[in-house]
Formats: C-alpha cells, sequence, structure tokens
C-alpha cells in the first residue's frame, strides 16, 4: 500500500529501531495509507490463518484511519476477532462517550466481524479487568491499530501511571488532566468535570505483545508528543 503513495504526498520518513514512520501532508492522505496497510496486512493473515485477532483504539483521531477501512471491499472482516483498548468506568452502558459504543458504530455494525469482544460493563473493577485480560490471552493478537494521545498516552497508559514492565494486561488507571481535557477537546465531553477519573485499560506490555502494530496520529496539536515518542 504505501508503494501507492507519490513522493509528493510524504514530507518525511523516519526510522527508529523496528519502527518506520511516514509523515504526509494531509490527514486524507495518512487515514488512506494506514487503512490500505492494516487491508494488506489483514489480507494476509486470512490467506495463512482460519481467524485472526485485532484491537482498535477508539478516538475521533481514527474516525478518518476507520472510514478508509471499511471502505475498501472484500476484506476478510468474517475472520477478525475484535477487541478494543480501554474504555471509562462509572459511565452508564448506554453512555455515547464509551469507547465501544464509539467503536460500534463507527466499526463494528459497519462490516461483519466474527466476534466482538466489548470490556465489560458489569461488576467490580476488578473483575472486569481480569475478564477482559482471559480473553485477550486465549490466542496471540495479530494486529492492532491504535494513536497517540496529546500527552503521549496509548489507549489509557497516561505518562504519570504509564509502566513498561507492568505485570498485569488489563488495569484500572486514573486519568490526568492532559488525558481529560483531550476528551473535552475531541467534543466528546461539554467539560472536564463530566470526563470520568478511572478508566479500564489494556497494559503497555499487553499492547506491545502482538504481531504488528500500525498508528496513526493525526493534528499538529500531538506534533511534540509523536517527537517525543520517536
Amino acid at each position: 500500500s504505501i508503494k501507492n503513495i507519490k513522493p509528493v504526498d510524504v514530507v518525511r520518513r523516519i526510522t527508529f529501531g523496528q519502527a518506520a514512520a511516514l509523515v504526509f501532508r494531509s490527514r486524507a492522505i495518512m487515514a488512506f495509507t494506514a487503512a490500505n496497510a492494516i487491508a494488506s496486512t489483514m489480507r494476509h493473515l486470512a490467506s495463512v490463518k482460519p481467524t485472526f485477532r485485532m484491537i482498535f483504539a477508539a478516538a475521533p483521531s481514527q474516525s478518518e484511519v476507520l472510514d478508509a477501512l471499511t471502505a475498501i471491499p472484500n476484506l476478510p472482516w468474517n475472520q477478525v476477532i475484535a477487541f478494543h483498548m480501554d474504555d471509562y468506568l462509572e459511565l452508564p452502558a448506554e453512555a455515547p462517550q464509551r469507547f465501544a459504543n464509539w467503536l460500534e458504530s463507527h466499526l463494528f455494525s459497519k462490516v461483519p466481524l466474527a466476534k466482538v469482544n466489548r470490556i465489560p460493563t458489569l461488576g467490580s473493577p476488578d473483575e472486569i479487568c481480569q475478564t477482559y485480560a482471559d480473553k485477550l490471552a486465549e490466542a496471540p493478537i495479530d494486529i492492532i491499530c491504535l494513536g497517540i494521545g496529546v500527552n503521549g498516552h496509548i489507549a489509557f497508559n497516561d505518562p504519570p501511571t504509564a509502566i513498561f514492565k507492568d505485570s498485569l494486561s488489563v488495569k484500572v488507571v486514573e486519568l490526568d488532566d492532559v488525558c481529560r481535557q483531550q476528551q473535552v477537546d475531541d467534543g466528546c465531553f461539554l467539560s472536564i468535570n463530566a470526563v470520568p477519573v478511572r478508566a479500564v485499560t489494556l497494559t503497555i506490555p499487553r499492547l506491545l505483545d502482538a504481531s504488528t502494530l500500525l498508528c496513526a496520529v493525526p493534528g499538529v496539536h500531538k506534533r511534540a508528543a509523536v517527537q517525543a515518542t520517536v
């Protein structure tokens, strides 16, 4: 898919460690490229496995990528077992801000997935985390489609609480104010006081333990976070 991108569309190419990054001239070109890279990986997996497992980020920053991905015809969605990487605690199950509900409208309802595993809304926080960790542990994760937050978070691993050698796969975290304000700036909540303080998130080791990670980060407001990541 990257071969289809014209050199004029790419502002910079960066390689760091085992990762490679492309900087594009527009969000639309970024979304097109990311979606086609995901699609290519999906087709390969479908040719060698009866089912494969994908984890999706849920945020307005990912909407263009998901729109482009779901518009690609004949993808093997019926072989995909889907997960998402985080969600709020202390919101009603039907709240539109819940990430499972956001993904329902932007992805899950648009394609014929083999199975969708949503983070539970019922039970104690510890039970919710353990239930989801057990489902994730049933088989390796093949693809993760993720982004990066304004403060550098992946999923809800904010810098103040991020643990790179976390012993847990899924845990409860308290969100920092920068992360909570981002939810307001993204138009998900009217004020920071309406944003929940606690959430469930996949941990950094759980997110890194996948065959392929494809990360899309649109917007100049995330420039510092991307630069720090690189």
